[in-house]
C-alpha cells in the first residue's frame, strides 16, 4: 500500500498531500477556473515563470519538473494518515461544470489501497523538513513569488511596478516565500498550523522523499476525496453548508474585491480547521489551498476503464486539485482540476 502527502502553495495555492502504499511502510494556465457566478478567473494559471530569465536555459517546459526519485529512508509514520481502501469508482462526470478543465467524461477507475495524510502539510511540518535537510524552496531561489493584492502591506505594494495582465490581483512580491507568505514584512509566527504555501511541485516532491512518501495520483486524490459517494459536488454531499455548518475555506463575496469571511478566514485556515469532509476523516480536501498531484496535466480523457492510472507519460505542467480559499463554492468541487506554471 502506498502513502501520500498533501501539499499546497499560495499564489500558486497548492498543498502537499502525501501518499504511501503498504509495501512502503516501515513496520519497525491556458486553462484556469472560471467562476460562473461573477465571470472572473482566479488567475492561477497566469502566474508562471516560463518566460522568466531563470527559465531561459530550459530545453523543454517540462524540465522545470525534476524526475521523481525513490523515496527516502525515514521511518514512515501513519498515525496522522487515513487508510483508503482500494476499489472501483467513476472518476470525473458526464455533467461537467467546468468543461475546459477536463472534468468529463466519467470513466471507471480501479485502485489499490493506499494511505493519505489526514490533512495538508503544515508550516510546522515543512519547517522540520527544512531544518533536517537544509532545503531551499524554488520561491527562495527565484527571490520572489506571487501574492494576492488584498494581503500585501501598503509598504510592499508601493515597491511593485508590474502585475499579471490576465489577473491583475496577482502581484510579484520580492522575498515572498513559505516563511514570509505576504512578503518580507510578514511571517508565520502565529501560523505554524496553517498549510505551507509558496512551494513548487519540486519542493513538494523533495518533502515527500524526506518523509518516505509520495504525491498522490490524480485518480487517488479524487477517489479519496469522494469518500465512497458518487455524483456529489462536495466530499460530504451537494450542500455547501449542511445545517449551516461550514466544511471548507472558500471565497464568499465578489472576487477579488471582498471576502465576507463567513467561514471565519480571509486567507488560509489551520490544516485541522472545519469538520472532516469525508467519512474516514480527511480534512480540507476542497478549499483552503490547491493540492499537488503526481500527474501531468491532461484534459483529453476517454471512458475506457483504467487500473491504477498515473496520467500521461509526459507533459508540460502538473495537476492540482481541490481549489483554494480564493475559489467559490462553484469551483471548489471534487472534479475540479487545474494546472499552474511554476
Amino acid at each position: 500500500m502506498l502513502v501520500e502527502s498533501r501539499f499546497f502553495t499560495v499564489v500558486i495555492i497548492c498543498q502537499i498531500l502525501t501518499v504511501l502504499t503498504e509495501s512502503n511502510i516501515d513496520n519497525k494556465e491556458q486553462k484556469c477556473n472560471r467562476d460562473p457566478e461573477n465571470g472572473k478567473k482566479c488567475g492561477c494559471a497566469a502566474t508562471n515563470r516560463v518566460n522568466s530569465k531563470e527559465n531561459k536555459n530550459m530545453q523543454n517546459p517540462s524540465d522545470k519538473y525534476r524526475p521523481i526519485e525513490t523515496v527516502g529512508h525515514r521511518q514512515t509514520h501513519v498515525e496522522n494518515m487515513v487508510k483508503v481502501e482500494g476499489g472501483k469508482f467513476a472518476m470525473g462526470t458526464n455533467k461537467p461544470i467546468l468543461v475546459a478543465d477536463g472534468e468529463g467524461p466519467a470513466r471507471t477507475i480501479k485502485l489499490k489501497p493506499f494511505y493519505l495524510d489526514r490533512h495538508e502539510v503544515s508550516n510546522a511540518d515543512f519547517d522540520s523538513f527544512v531544518k533536517d535537510t537544509g532545503h531551499t524552496t524554488e520561491a527562495e531561489t527565484f527571490g520572489d513569488s506571487f501574492v494576492l493584492e488584498n494581503l500585501i502591506s501598503k509598504k510592499e505594494l508601493e515597491k511593485i511596478q508590474q502585475a499579471v495582465a490576465a489577473a491583475p490581483w496577482w502581484l510579484p512580491v520580492k522575498k515572498a516565500d513559505w516563511r514570509h507568505p505576504e512578503g518580507p514584512d510578514s511571517n508565520i509566527e502565529n501560523r505554524h498550523d496553517h498549510p505551507v504555501i509558496h512551494v513548487s511541485w519540486n519542493d513538494a516532491v523533495a518533502y515527500c522523499k524526506w518523509a518516505n512518501k509520495r504525491l498522490p495520483t490524480e485518480a487517488e486524490w479524487e477517489y479519496a476525496c469522494r469518500g465512497n459517494l458518487q455524483d456529489r459536488l462536495y466530499p460530504w454531499g451537494n450542500k455547501e453548508t449542511p445545517k449551516d455548518v461550514h466544511y471548507m475555506n472558500v471565497w464568499q463575496g465578489k472576487f477579488p474585491e471582498k471576502n465576507k469571511k463567513l467561514d471565519g478566514y480571509l486567507a488560509t485556515a489551520p490544516v485541522t480547521e472545519f469538520p472532516a469532509q469525508t467519512k474516514n476523516g480527511l480534512k480540507n480536501m476542497v478549499g483552503n489551498v490547491w493540492e499537488w498531484t503526481a500527474d501531468w496535466w491532461d484534459i483529453n480523457h476517454t471512458p475506457t476503464e483504467k487500473i491504477n492510472p498515473t496520467g500521461p507519460p509526459t507533459g508540460t505542467d502538473k495537476v492540482k486539485k481541490g481549489g483554494s480559499y480564493m475559489c467559490t463554492k462553484v469551483t471548489n468541487t471534487i472534479m475540479n482540476q487545474v494546472y499552474i506554471h511554476m
